[in-house]
């Protein structure tokens, strides 16, 4: 597959924009094993090919788990991820498919219950940039390294 656009190299404003949003997560109090999860698991639901590749490596780096990697899709049958974790990752499914029941409040509270408030700003905006992160990549068709 063939990249469409280069959107860094054309518009490096605009991806410099995205880039301070990475910068903000990376300074927030957002674990970055889950930070990972949740970049992996949307990239999932989102078909993005790039981003898969990329986070898959990046938790691996950091010291996550092939098995939870592998699993990650599967995760409500699983018992390898904890309470907070199985949390976060059913709000970054339903905020990723937000068509589709708009983050019921079941979702949103029991993700709260777990999480500091500037925990769940940290998610919230950390799904909010995969989203948009697939949606360049794929859109692009960035080339997979």
């Amino acid at each position: 597959m063939e990249q469409r656009i280069n959107i860094a190299k054309i518009a490096p404003q605009a991806y410099q924009a995205m880039i301070a949003l990475e910068e903000y997560l990376k300074s927030s109090d957002l674990d970055t094993k889950l930070y990972e999860l949740i970049k992996t698991r949307a990239s999932q639901i989102n078909g993005c090919a790039y981003c898969i590749n990329m986070h898959v490596r990046d938790a691996m780096k950091i010291g996550e788990t092939a098995q939870r990697l592998f699993l990650l899709d599967a995760w409500r049958e699983s018992n390898l991820f904890t309470e907070k974790e199985k949390a976060v990752l059913a709000l970054t499914e339903s905020m990723t498919l937000i068509s589709k029941d708009h983050v019921p409040d079941e979702v949103y509270y029991k993700a709260a219950k777990h999480l500091s408030e500037k925990e769940m700003v940290a998610v919230i905006m950390a799904v909010v940039a995969i989203n948009g992160w697939n949606r360049i990549a794929i859109t692009a068709r960035n080339p997979i390294d």
